[in-house]
């Protein structure tokens, strides 16, 4: 148990600074065709300040832009599309484009791939590698800016400290998030976000209660189950993040496949962040008192997050 004492202190070196991001990472822009070559467009969901204070939308050359409004002539939106400042407070921007004759697609841009070719239709000829790597990159922002699934992830350290039950424990909590996306993102199981996000917060009480006593509960003897189970809430979880930023129909189980091994890549990074400061700070003493009151932080800031999302059930 004292080989997890030292995690609070990745997260207040690593994560501190991440309440917020997940909330401010990524911008919409819906843009519909109206009439034939002609669309109207606008900015429908950011953060805190509006994305047009912080982005700017560069449309193909042969559209003529006025406010809210585009006109492209008989080519239709065809063309590059970009969008300056995207990778700095926005690490992404998703674009929904609604043709006339009923189609539509989502398209994401980000800083790796700040541009996108339009083919004045709903025909999306992106490569498989430049889907690939956004995707990925899309995984790997989305897992760190995920402050509640990094608080159950150092809440199974603390519960199970680095030894050999910790790879049992982390790669039920992967297969289980891995299982749970993939069905949620091909439609195959739907449920509603609010009781989703509420378990999720009880997910990380739960665990964070378990780590404060030695009693030799199911949780201290089958980690890897208590795992698995709340990795199924925590894959729904994930596939609302990946519903908000759209999976493209060409390609779609390779964008599937490697947003979930961005997903990984973020949470073995939190893993081996931990690790190392605990290699390096084990032997420090004060660690021994710091273990309490970061379980009970991590419980209470849980605590407040179930409440507030059982009562928006409610509500």
């Amino acid at each position: 148990m004292h080989l997890a004492r030292c995690c609070w202190l990745a997260w207040l070196l690593a994560f501190s600074g991440l309440a917020v991001a997940h909330e401010l990472t990524m911008a919409e822009m819906e843009v519909r065709e109206t009439i034939a070559g002609e669309f109207i467009w606008q900015w429908t969901a950011s953060g805190e300040k509006p994305a047009s204070s912080e982005l700017t939308p560069i449309w193909p050359a042969s559209c003529a832009a006025e406010a809210g409004a585009l006109r492209c002539g008989k080519e239709g939106l065809r063309g590059t599309l970009s969008v300056d400042g995207v990778g700095k407070r926005y690490s992404a921007a998703v674009v929904k484009v609604f043709w006339l004759d009923g189609q539509s697609r989502v398209f994401t841009l980000t800083a790796a791939h700040p541009d996108v070719q339009l083919y004045g239709s709903a025909d999306d000829r992106r490569g498989m590698g430049e889907i690939a790597s956004t995707y990925t990159v899309l995984g790997v922002e989305h897992i760190l800016g995920g402050f509640d699934h990094l608080m159950f992830v150092l809440s199974l350290l603390f519960l199970v400290g680095f030894h050999r039950k910790l790879v049992y424990t982390i790669s039920a909590f992967t297969l289980a998030h891995s299982l749970t996306l993939a069905l949620s993102a091909l439609g195959w199981l739907t449920l509603r976000s609010p009781p989703v996000e509420a378990t999720i917060a009880l997910s990380i009480m739960l665990v964070a209660a378990e780590a404060l006593h030695k009693r030799e509960t199911l949780s201290r003897r089958w980690p890897a189950v208590v795992a698995f189970l709340f990795g199924l809430v925590h894959g729904l979880g994930f596939a609302g993040a990946l519903a908000d930023i759209g999976l493209p129909q060409k390609h779609l189980f390779v964008a599937l496949l490697t947003f979930n091994l961005g997903v990984e890549l973020g949470q073995l990074f939190v893993v081996v962040l931990a690790y190392a400061v605990y290699r390096a700070l084990a032997k420090w003493p004060r660690f021994v008192a710091l273990r309490t009151p970061a379980l009970y932080g991590i419980g209470g800031v849980a605590a407040y997050w179930s409440i507030g999302r059982i009562v928006t059930i409610l509500a």
